[in-house]
């Protein structure tokens, strides 16, 4: 008898090997035949080792023509009907709106939609913004929706702004984001100071309010403090919303910023700062960059946006300051940097939160009981 199949869509195979590698080998403990369609660059052996297929489909994430949305709808149903799997799990947004399209014309009632951030539609306000969730609610509770369809969200603020109930755990579940392997990204001792060292790491977007970020650091060493901040990541030529690399240059010839581009080591990041900042206007899910730092034993300095303040609390395991603000974030800098050893102890809560519901293992094991659940459901459609 063929084993149980899961089939996994993403825009990108980075994005879902930096995230997403956890729900893979998750599905292969159950016995599962794994399948991931993407689009490649570099990352293939990294999802291969999981014991999961990589199928590559090349489309531009910016792209919105309807022609090509419609040619990437027909694309997805090809490959999803060849594939026949018995669960189908759509990670963010157009994805979801597009594979899950596919997935219902093929067939395929067992599907998950993975939203990890609501983005423009979560961090935006205004008549444009309440268009875009009116449509994405009609897309997302109507045309896609269906019997055995389950919403997976990474903080409790998203499911509510779609208009579901969170307590709903026929339909919605929620999981401790991405989660981190803590194991693996250990505390370490924090570094000699003076300056306060801050680090910034993160997609190199308007959204993540690096500008924010970069400005504080100003307005704090105007009013004394003695903070530095470096921020890691690279432009994302395929985002609209990418920060410049001239403006990056810019940055980084000001007093105290740095821009060191992309890491890999992301535990060497953390045990050279001190403290974690991420002051973004929102959309997030539940950012994994907050919960690295917070397994490494850092605080985090974050913005009261879903996401970032369903796992900082404030005072405890960090600071959450009002969005847009970057006076109030130079205000909690200087806190910080004048106060040795509030990051330490606001670190050791980090970790303790972050083991509390947050680790890789345990979104593991939220995401088989969500799988186990589908497959258990007899299955009404077949595919085409």
């Amino acid at each position: 008898m063929p084993r149980p199949k899961l089939l996994f869509v993403a825009t990108e195979d980075w994005f879902f090997a930096s995230h997403f590698l956890p729900m893979a080998r998750a599905a292969r403990e159950l016995g599962l035949d794994v399948a991931v369609i993407a689009r490649e660059r570099s990352h293939r052996r990294v999802i291969e080792a999981t014991g999961a297929r990589l199928i590559a489909l090349e489309a531009e994430r910016r792209s919105l023509d309807p022609r090509a949305l419609f040619r990437q709808v027909a694309t997805l149903r090809r490959l999803i009907a060849a594939e026949q799997p018995d669960i189908l799990h759509c990670i963010a947004l157009k994805p979801i709106a597009l594979a899950g399209l596919a997935g219902k014309l093929a067939g395929v009632d067992r599907r998950v939609y993975a939203l990890t951030g609501l983005g423009f539609l979560g961090a935006r306000q205004g008549m444009l913004a309440a268009a875009a969730r009116f449509a994405a609610i009609s897309w997302l509770r109507g045309a896609i929706d269906g019997r055995h369809v389950r919403f997976l969200f990474e903080n409790p603020d998203d499911p509510v702004t779609l208009g579901f109930d969170p307590q709903d755990a026929g339909k919605v579940a929620i999981v401790g984001g991405a989660g981190v392997d803590p194991l693996i990204l250990m505390p370490a001792p924090m570094p000699p100071a003076p300056p306060l060292k801050v680090a910034l790491v993160a997609r190199l977007l308007w959204s993540k309010g690096v500008d924010l970020a970069v400005e504080a650091v100003r307005l704090a060493r105007a009013n004394g403090a003695q903070v530095a901040l470096t921020i890691h990541g690279a432009p994302d030529p395929s985002n609209p919303k990418a920060i410049p690399e001239a403006t990056l240059k810019e940055w980084t010839a000001r007093p105290g910023i740095t821009w060191a581009g992309p890491t890999r080591d992301i535990e060497a990041v953390w045990k050279a700062h001190h403290l974690c900042i991420l002051p973004s206007r929102g959309g997030e899910g539940l950012p994994r960059t907050i919960l690295e730092a917070a397994s490494c034993g850092r605080p985090i300095l974050t913005t009261d946006v879903p996401g970032c303040r369903s796992f900082v609390r404030e005072g405890q395991d960090g600071m959450v300051v009002p969005v847009d603000d970057p006076a109030a974030l130079a205000k909690a800098l200087v806190v910080f940097a004048r106060a040795p050893g509030l990051a330490e102890r606001m670190g050791a809560n980090a970790r303790a939160r972050l083991l509390d519901g947050h680790t890789e293992r345990d979104v593991m094991n939220a995401v088989k009981a969500l799988y186990q659940g589908l497959l258990a459901a007899p299955a009404t459609e077949k595919v085409a």
